[in-house]
Formats: structure tokens, C-alpha cells, sequence
């Protein structure tokens, strides 16, 4: 059985971490380069970092801080944030990325996916969506979810994956920075459509809330910030309580 990962996810904005509450009232929380030490040590097996407003300025800006993070850290990391091209995410990938994310551009346009699947194979390519409930439906919201569109969250993922996606991280705005737990419900639909892995994104906010999320979804991963942004949960521990709930993770160092 593969292992469970646990992802810290790091929200950039003008060169530092920030953390908001269903994607707004955001406040700062540290240097992105010394969290990702941080995190490495305990034993995080994977991070991502999202610029959260990207513009065209920003592409030097996040490729010099790519390949601080790639000088600090030896775990897997991700890039999201602006990526609209291929030119873009070779950038990122030659500075020291790991995986690439895309989110509005994909949806937008949905045939980056391919290109950026054909250009540097399946593996490097997450696709984020952000899901929010508007009436009986999940609908995908763009812009850091500012923006809401018509297409259904469930669909949209269907044909993400059809296209070259690697993995989906799935937030749910409704639970992100609520604490309230992740959605569990509507993450298990997804996870048992796809062939490919999903992390579990929007919630957390205790141990308990990552247990429930692999024992009921069967997710691949869970992503959280502020949880461990703040020291409210030390992945060691994190970790702990998961094996003792037979719920396979890696060693921490």
C-alpha cells in the first residue's frame, strides 16, 4: 500500500507566506524559504507553494524563490500560481520545481493540460480546482476563487484527468480555513472516479480531521496550511497518531 502524504501548502504574496479564511482577510505567516526548511525537517513529504497573485512581474520573482527553496530542501515541491504556458513552467521546473500547478489557465484553457503533459510527461503536471457550492452543485471557481463559473467541479476533473493531469488538489473553499474538517463526502466521489492521485485540500483544523480524511475518502495526500504554519500541529505527532490509526506514512527525519 502506497503511502500517505502530508503537504504543507504555502500561500506566497509579495515574497512572503500568507494564510486567509475561505480565501480571504489574509495575514502574514513567515518567510516561505525558512518554512520550507522547517517542514523538510520534520518530516513533511511534499510541499506547494501558490502564488496567490500572480502577475506578469512576479515569474522573475518566483523563479528566484524556486531555486532558494530547491538550495534549502531535498522533498518533492510543487509551483502554482500564473503559469499560463509552456515557457512558464519550464522556468520553474529549471530552477528546481518539482511539479508544476495550474488552475484558472487550465480552465480557461483546457488544452495546457496536454501540452504541459506532452511536454514534461503526466508526472509534473497537478491540476488545482477550487470547488465551491452554489445551490445543488459544485461549481469551479477561478482566480483564487474569486471568480465562479458554470462548470461542474465533478466534470471538470473527469476531463482534466482525460487530458494528461497527474494528480488534483481539490480545495473546498466552503471548508478552507474554517478548521471545520475537510469534505469528505464530495473528496470520496472524487477519489473513487479517478485513476490518478487526489490531494485533499480546505478544512483542516485538528489530528482528527487528517484521520477522517484518509479513513473515509482514501485520498492520497492531505494539504494544510495554517495548522502548520502556526505550530497548531507538528507533523511528527501528525504522523504518530496516523500509524497508530494503521493509516500508512512515511518516517519523519
Amino acid at each position: 500500500m502506497l503511502s500517505k502524504r502530508i503537504i504543507p501548502c504555502l500561500d506566497v504574496k509579495d515574497g512572503r507566506t500568507v494564510k486567509g479564511v475561505n480565501f480571504v482577510d489574509l495575514r502574514d505567516a513567515g518567510d516561505p524559504v525558512e518554512l520550507a526548511w522547517n517542514y523538510s525537517q520534520q518530516g513533511a513529504d511534499e510541499l506547494v507553494f501558490l502564488d496567490i497573485t500572480a502577475t506578469h512581474e512576479r515569474r522573475k520573482t518566483m523563479v528566484e524563490l524556486v531555486k532558494a527553496v530547491a538550495r534549502q530542501i531535498n522533498i518533492p515541491f510543487t509551483i502554482g500560481g500564473g503559469i499560463n504556458e509552456i515557457a512558464d513552467a519550464d522556468a520553474l521546473l529549471e530552477a528546481g520545481a518539482d511539479k508544476i500547478s495550474i488552475n484558472s489557465a487550465a480552465v480557461r484553457n483546457p488544452a495546457l493540460i496536454d501540452e504541459l503533459a506532452k511536454a514534461f510527461g503526466v508526472q509534473f503536471v497537478i491540476v488545482a480546482v477550487d470547488t465551491r457550492r452554489v445551490g445543488d452543485q459544485n461549481l469551479v471557481h477561478l482566480n483564487g476563487g474569486r471568480i465562479a463559473t458554470e462548470k461542474e467541479t465533478f466534470d471538470w476533473i473527469l476531463e482534466a484527468e482525460s487530458r494528461g493531469a497527474g494528480e488534483i488538489l481539490l480545495t473546498s473553499m466552503d471548508h478552507d480555513g474554517t478548521k471545520g474538517g475537510f469534505d469528505n463526502s464530495f473528496l470520496k466521489k472524487i477519489n473513487d472516479a479517478v485513476h490518478i492521485p487526489v490531494i485533499a485540500s480546505g478544512g483542516a483544523g485538528s489530528v482528527q480531521h487528517f484521520v477522517d480524511v484518509f479513513e473515509q475518502t482514501n485520498v492520497d495526500a492531505a494539504l494544510a496550511a495554517s495548522v502548520f504554519h502556526y505550530g497548531e500541529i507538528l507533523i511528527p505527532d501528525l504522523k504518530e497518531v496516523l500509524r497508530k490509526n494503521n493509516i500508512e506514512v512515511r518516517q519523519t527525519n
